[in-house]
């Protein structure tokens, strides 16, 4: 079943079950989604799915920052909750001796000697690793092996 059929699914079981946070958030998703297929004529695959569901996360994590810098304890909690429901949609993190064999792979393959070869590693890495790591650790951890 495709990424976004099983977030419909969940909406209408989240609508009939009265879980208004969950219920709220997946329709945040779905907006999402919508959006981006409206404005570029498109219809999403799963690949596209979990890239505006990261993106999504990625905006919550900022608003936390800015949050827990105000003081703001009821809106980190609002954020932090809905995260944990969009985490569920994404496929298992990989761990960090994964993330490492595929970043010496890429290297390997690219045959990236320095710091400047990274946009080639990168690339080799995001497209086995989208949705299944933090690309901005990610990216930290290249530019240490590269640099060191």
């Amino acid at each position: 079943m495709p990424l976004k059929d099983r977030i419909t699914e969940d909406m209408k079981t989240a609508m009939r079950a009265g879980e208004k946070e969950r219920l709220g958030t997946i329709r945040l998703i779905l907006s999402a989604v919508k959006q981006r297929e409206v404005d570029e004529r498109i219809t999403l695959d799963d690949s596209q799915v979990l890239a505006a569901i990261e993106k999504m996360i990625k905006q919550r994590k900022e608003a936390i920052t800015q949050f827990e810098a105000g003081g703001r304890a009821d809106l980190v909690a609002k954020e932090t909750a809905e995260i944990a429901i969009l985490q569920a949609y994404l496929p298992a993190q990989m761990s960090d001796a994964e993330i490492d064999a595929l970043i010496a792979e890429a290297i390997a393959s690219t045959g990236a000697a320095s710091i400047k070869d990274m946009g080639k590693v990168m690339g080799a890495v995001k497209a086995k690793a989208q949705g299944r790591a933090d690309m901005g650790a990610v990216s930290a951890r290249i530019k240490q092996k590269l640099s060191g």
